[in-house]
């Protein structure tokens, strides 16, 4: 009896073994970095072992999609490949041609393409030709994070700078590469710092005095309509930069403070008419001609004209104007040296160091 039970024992060990070893006649290591810039293509990257004593034939199931939200980015069907007994190391390029389901408006259908920054999950199912289990002989599945080379950096105003300005000016520089993004957008915090409290620690926890999202450019002027800023109090201010909806990166945290009281008047909303690239916007300007410009190109003087659109585009004027890095305010006036007509329509075009034109359409109103 002891004997029987011994072989039957024996025998069920035998058994457990054999299923385990069938079901793991493949194994799969994924050779996706932890971190850094990833191209799509090396989602692909990594070894097969087929521990069965001859060749089998095999084809990969990829699926990517983002940690934070679950939501799905893409799913990538391989064709079927001979795969040796032995280890092998996988590509792309043994795997083509594969199929892609996009999930995701931001997926790039390029397959060389950068994934967007963003917190990621890959998994791998790989299926043995002629299996009819159905079931894949072995998966696998990493978590990884793309960032971009270089996060938002804030610009102005200075960290720690003392404020003039009623209505301050908020600019700051793109992630780069730019290409890496789809779909790039910001939101911007500003808080009130507490008593010993860190300018970290305030974005974090404090009530925003002001919050916006979904900037498309790397700039904000301060609206009157938001709660005035005054002295005896320091700002705390954050930019997120993300692709789409889905988070890519953030700038540290700056810090100022108001010279003066932040009430501000309606006339105070003034007219700066952000300059554009081949603008068809019209503006009524009086003796005072008031536009925004956001010195990305560096410069520090640039030049500009300004032409009659009602008489074969002469110019009736031109000059050069010094810039600051980050956003200007440029106030140019019109009442003296200029031979501008009332009521005539006229476009300011100013020139900078990358040959582009920004612009804006005006027509002058003197007073009287």
């Amino acid at each position: 009896m002891n004997k029987f039970r011994s072989l039957l024992a024996g025998g069920f060990l035998f058994c457990l073994l054999a299923s385990m070893k069938l079901h793991a006649q493949v194994v799969m290591a994924a050779q996706v970095p932890p971190a850094g810039i990833i191209q799509q293509s090396q989602l692909w990257n990594m070894v097969l072992t087929n521990l069965y004593p001859g060749s089998v034939r095999v084809s990969v199931i990829m699926r990517l999609s983002e940690v934070n939200t679950g939501q799905g980015i893409l799913t990538g069907f391989s064709n079927e490949i001979e795969l040796p007994a032995g280890a092998k190391q996988i590509q792309l390029k043994d795997l083509i041609p594969v199929s892609y389901e996009y999930l995701s408006p931001v997926a790039d259908r390029r397959e060389n393409a950068l994934l967007m920054p963003g917190n990621y999950s890959v998994c791998y199912s790989v299926i043995v030709s002629g299996d009819k289990s159905g079931q894949p002989a072995t998966e696998d599945c990493r978590n990884f994070t793309v960032e971009p080379v270089s996060p938002p950096m804030l610009n102005t105003p200075v960290n720690e700078a003392l404020l003039d300005a009623l209505l301050p000016q908020f600019t700051w520089i793109p992630p780069a590469p730019l290409n890496l993004f789809s779909d790039l957008n910001y939101d911007l915090v500003l808080v009130e710092m507490g008593v010993d409290q860190s300018a970290e620690e305030a974005v974090q926890v404090n009530i925003p005095v002001y919050r916006v999202s979904n900037l498309r450019q790397p700039f904000m002027n301060y609206p009157a309509g938001a709660p005035a800023l005054d002295t005896g109090i320091t700002y705390a201010w954050m930019v997120t930069a993300n692709n789409g909806r889905q988070f890519a990166a953030q700038t540290n945290t700056w810090t100022f403070r108001m010279k003066q009281s932040g009430m501000v008047s309606q006339e105070d909303l003034s007219a700066y008419v952000q300059l554009k690239r081949n603008s068809n916007d019209v503006m009524n300007c009086g003796d005072v001609l008031k536009c925004s410009y956001v010195n990305d190109a560096g410069d520090e003087q640039v030049k500009y004209e300004i032409t009659s659109l009602e008489n074969d585009n002469h110019i009736v004027r031109q000059g050069n104007i010094s810039l600051q890095p980050g956003t200007n305010m440029i106030e140019l006036s019109l009442s003296r040296g200029s031979r501008l007509s009332a009521g005539k329509l006229y476009m300011f075009r100013l020139h900078n160091g990358r040959s582009e034109n920004w612009e804006i359409k005006f027509v002058y109103h003197p007073a009287p």
